[in-house]
């Protein structure tokens, strides 16, 4: 599936019609790709509006008339007595009058239920909208900060990083554009350079080689960042030698 495609499916995704393999590598993409994190969330919202529109609010008084009426239901035997033809029939149709009354209530609890559920989807997708947004604009923030400062280095594997800090903004932006795949079950961790003391400042998107991150944390007098690969979900302190340590541009 190419970077191309992934834009085509904002729609498949909000009406939950992505296969599992599908949806996950669309939700990596979703968090970097403002446009997307947009367009996903107004198709979810419309398709909670859409489920809001057909759902039924059953009447208050129809819980109680089920109740009632179920107790008038007799237990069925194994062996049916023999009835008149006419005693049949009527009895099969105040049996299918009953079921019928259960089918409209689960059908119109099931309606409601779906309206609910889809109205909290939406506004998870609103959530993750707003939160790329955010993102977006700290990183902004940062870049174009009147103090900004930059270096840039070569990582393993020729990948390329830069590193962008603001002293007014008391934080740093790392850009990396070609970065290898972590390991199974490693993912690749930022850190804060304190006088040879390393301070965790977040974790880079595994599924992305190209990517902006804000580095968790404040500066707070770092002279220098470091990257590790660590078990998923990150570590305390480094576990393993960094694949690279760079100062902060004086």
């Amino acid at each position: 599936m190419t970077s191309a495609d992934l834009h085509t499916l904002t729609g498949a995704y909000a009406l939950h019609a992505l296969s599992d393999e599908e949806r996950e590598v669309f939700k990596r993409h979703l968090a970097a790709c403002e446009p997307c994190a947009q367009e996903t969330a107004e198709l979810s919202a419309t398709a909670a509006r859409l489920g809001l529109a057909v759902s039924l609010t059953p009447r208050p008084v129809l819980r109680e008339q089920v109740l009632r009426r179920i107790t008038t239901v007799r237990q069925e035997t194994l062996r049916e007595p023999i009835l008149p033809r006419a005693a049949r029939t009527a009895r099969r149709g105040r049996l299918l009058s009953r079921w019928a009354l259960a089918a409209c209530l689960a059908a119109a609890a099931t309606l409601g239920g779906t309206a609910v559920w889809q109205h909290q989807r939406a506004e998870d997708a609103q959530e993750q909208a707003q939160q790329a947004e955010q993102r977006t604009d700290r990183i902004a923030a940062v870049l174009a900060a009147p103090d900004a400062r930059t270096r840039a280095t070569t990582l393993p594997g020729g990948a390329t990083g830069t590193v962008t800090v603001s002293d007014r903004q008391d934080k740093a932006v790392f850009v990396v554009s070609g970065m290898a795949d972590p390991p199974r079950g490693k993912v690749y961790q930022l850190w804060f350079e304190d006088d040879g003391t390393m301070r965790s400042a977040g974790l880079m998107d595994p599924g992305r080689s190209d990517q902006s991150v804000l580095m968790h944390g404040a500066l707070d007098g770092a002279s220098g960042m470091g990257i590790t690969i660590e078990p998923t979900g990150g570590s305390q302190q480094p576990t393993s030698t960094p694949l690279a340590l760079m100062n902060f541009p004086a």
